[in-house]
C-alpha cells in the first residue's frame, strides 16, 4: 500500500486503521499499540508483551488479552475460572 490512506477521526478520537495495513504491520484485535506523537505526528505500533510497563486497567486488560492469546485452551480455561472467582469475592460472592 504506497499510496496514503484517509479517514476521518471520529467524535471520540478513533479511526480504523484498514485492514490491509493492519496485516502488513501483522496487527490484529487484541494486540497491544503504542501511540507515541513527535513534532506533532502520532505513531501507531504494534508492540509486544514484553513492552507493557504501564500499570493502568487499559494496559493491564490490554497485555491481559495478549497473554491469552499465547496460552493453550486448558490454560485458558483455568485462569477464567480464576478471574471470575476473583470478581464474585469483590462482589460479595454475587454472580457476575
Amino acid at each position: 500500500m504506497k499510496k496514503p490512506v484517509y479517514k476521518l477521526l471520529d467524535e471520540k478520537g478513533r479511526v480504523l486503521i484498514p485492514k490491509e495495513m493492519r496485516q502488513m504491520a501483522e496487527m490484529e484485535g487484541g494486540d497491544i499499540v503504542k501511540l507515541s506523537v513527535t513534532s506533532g505526528k502520532i505513531s501507531v505500533s504494534k508492540v509486544e508483551i514484553v513492552e507493557a510497563g504501564s500499570q493502568n486497567s487499559e494496559a493491564v486488560e490490554a497485555y491481559v488479552n495478549a497473554a491469552v492469546k499465547t496460552m493453550g485452551r486448558e490454560k485458558q480455561v483455568e485462569l477464567a475460572a480464576r478471574i471470575l472467582k476473583l470478581a464474585q469475592q469483590q462482589e460479595g460472592g454475587k454472580s457476575c
